[in-house]
């Protein structure tokens, strides 16, 4: 048996930190610059501890000088320092971290690690992603500490000197490269500062100096927001300093509708503000964006993995300490925290629902239309938030009121019960509009009878009228123009099918499938209407969701339409009249053909060439009410 240990060639570690270690090259300045807010936070700590004398009006900062001409990069801090032995302990050891070994160091004094931005001791080397050389001037806060210099071109070989460096702190000088040029511009740079340390607790300078005035340069003001608004409680927020916040963060011109503070000490830390925007009705076009903070340095957008999917709808922040700045997908996916982390925020958002349903329900309806597709969405991802909150969904019906599932079906008929051995419940029908406009004749007709139906006009809800259907077993829905409901048609005790009428319409129209039905109903303004099977309808919708009927059998979703004749329509009864009439075969065709058509275009625009049919057997009809 042998055995040994792995070895470790270092010449490959730095080519493989430069070229994989971040998946973009401008963490470079995240790092650099959260490792100088790091310095300074240690500091403090030990001050705090009585292990540092620091003067009573100390101005921390994080300075970033850019040199165009000479191609150099500095990033200052008036932190803690680091000895030429510290150096060799933090620099030289790739992957050791300071952060931990701090935070060990300190444990038993003072609760640190919620303070600390680094802990993988990797961040320094990001600065070989756009250098060739780098060099390190420090001096440490001990007394009678010597300032060092340490420098390394690229490679593994280092070289360590005394350094002129009078003031304490860290001088990180990079000595940029040809693939880390476009850095050097000042606007460029400030931007990504903006981005990742916009609300980094330290005050971060940036200017654009020449070599002669560089040590003397004072940059006017601090780029970043050292106390961002979500660590201040929620009691002392006002609405306007969260509106604001909001559009500064977002740039939406637009006000929020109401928001949610997020503040949790245990069994983990996170602080946040997630905004309601007002939202558009097509998930497709919705653009959420939540983001992800560490200790007030900016992570990332939208990890869906720490937070809930649907709520990547909305537009937030949120401060989680107990999560890397760098971490692994897998990790996060399979992370004990990270999952109580979500369903804490989603548990918060069920209640600040239900809050508003209960306290403001005026507020609420008016919310409803801009928050509906985002409920939605999140109900069909998380069976648990449709549980908590399946009585704070709202419904807008024909009549413009919102009413909840329960509100609606209390005012339904009770259902006949199911005949059979063990029947299962009976469902009461909740009739729904997809498209106004094109429903337009059902919802008139439903309204002369004192009826309403529920508006669900976006592309969510086809799934979820199949998901409600799931777990609400006393209703089904069905569209309005899938079935005409006993309560438009009138009580007849006459046979009301002439016959032979349907196959000749069958053969008018040349269509074998179509089912004709002629019914008494109670409006008399309606002539036709075209029924579309509820079954077959959301067959195809889903189909064509989810990408299908491409590899389709021909006719395995067809159509399954109905035409309904009204009787009490005096053209109707015209046409049951006169189909018998061998002699009346032109008159039977044209009546027959334009009450489908009439039919159809309450259902669906007609296609090119039935349209074209439809507008000249149009002007036939009005020249013969003419006399011409």
């Amino acid at each position: 048996m042998e055995k040994g240990n792995l070895s470790i060639h270092s010449e490959n570690i730095l080519p493989i930190i430069k070229k994989w270690l971040y998946s973009d090259m401008d963490i470079f300045a995240r790092e650099l610059v959260s490792n100088g807010s790091d310095a300074i936070t240690k500091l403090k700590k030990l001050a705090d501890m009585g292990d540092a004398a620091l003067p009573e009006d100390e101005d921390f900062f994080v300075k970033v000088w850019v040199d165009k001409p000479n191609k150099q990069l500095v990033f200052e801090d008036n932190g803690i320092g680091m000895t030429a032995d510290e150096i060799k302990e933090y620099i030289n050891q790739i992957a050791f971290s300071g952060a931990n070994a701090f935070i060990e160091k300190y444990k038993d004094k003072t609760d640190t690690a919620g303070d600390i931005i680094g802990h993988f001791g990797l961040g320094f080397y990001s600065a070989f992603m756009v250098s060739d050389r780098v060099t390190i001037d420090s001096l440490s806060y001990k007394e009678g500490a010597d300032a060092t210099r340490w420098e390394c071109e690229g490679g593994i070989e280092y070289s360590m000197t005394d350094s002129d460096k009078a003031t304490r702190g860290t001088k990180i000088t990079l000595f940029i490269g040809e693939s880390g040029e476009e850095f050097l511009e000042v606007y460029k740079l400030r931007s990504i500062l903006t981005k990742y340390c916009g609300f980094i607790p330290v005050p971060i300078y940036i200017a654009d100096v020449d070599e002669e005035v560089k040590e003397d340069a004072e940059p006017p003001s601090p780029i970043n927001d050292t106390s961002p608004l979500w660590l201040k409680p929620a009691n002392d927020c006002t609405d306007e300093e969260y509106k604001a916040f909001y559009h500064k963060v977002f740039t939406d011109f637009n006000e929020p509708l109401f928001w949610i503070h997020l503040n949790m000490d245990y069994p983990f830390r996170l602080k946040g503000i997630l905004y309601f925007p007002k939202m558009k009705h097509d998930l497709e076009y919705i653009e959420g964006q939540v983001k992800l903070f560490n200790n007030q340095v900016f992570v990332a957008d939208n990890i869906k993995e720490v937070i809930p999917e649907y709520l990547l709808l909305l537009k937030g922040v949120m401060d989680c300490p107990d999560l890397p700045l760098n971490v692994s997908r897998s990790f996060l996916q399979n992370d004990a925290t990270v999952k109580k982390m979500s369903g804490y925020i989603s548990r918060k958002v069920a209640d600040k629902l239900n809050g508003l349903f209960k306290k403001d329900r005026e507020a609420y309806n008016g919310y409803w239309d801009d928050i509906a597709p985002f409920i939605k969405y999140g109900c069909i991802k998380e069976r648990e938030l449709y549980d908590k909150i399946k009585g704070s969904v709202l419904y807008k019906t024909t009549e413009g009121e919102y009413s909840t599932l329960e509100e609606f079906t209390a005012k339904l008929p009770e259902p006949a019960p199911a005949e059979g051995e063990n029947p299962p419940p009976p469902r009461k029908t909740v009739y729904y509009v997809s498209n106004e406009q094109l429903q337009s004749q059902y919802i008139q007709m439903f309204k002369e009878q004192g009826l309403a139906a529920v508006l669900l006009a976006t592309n969510l809800d086809t799934p979820f009228v199949s998901y409600l259907e799931t777990y609400e077993p006393t209703v089904k829905f069905t569209r309005i123009d899938s079935d005409i409901t006993d309560a438009l048609k009138e009580e007849t005790s006459e046979e009301s099918q002439p016959e032979g009428l349907e196959a000749k319409l069958r053969e008018i129209l040349s269509n074998e499938k179509l089912k004709v039905s002629v019914e008494q109903l109670k409006s008399t303004d309606v002539s036709s209407v075209i029924l579309l099977s509820e079954q077959s309808r959301r067959m195809q919708e889903m189909s064509k969701m989810f990408g299908g009927g491409a590899n389709m059998p021909p006719g395995m979703f067809d159509e399954e339409l109905t035409l309904v004749l009204n009787r009490n329509h005096s053209l109707v009864q015209k046409l049951v009249d006169i189909a018998p009439d061998d002699g009346r075969k032109g008159d039977v065709e044209m009546i027959a053909s334009h009450l489908y058509d009439l039919a159809m275009l309450s259902h669906k625009p007609l296609p090119t060439e039935q349209m074209t049919n439809f507008i000249r057997r149009s002007n036939q009809i009005l020249e013969m009410a003419a006399g011409k």
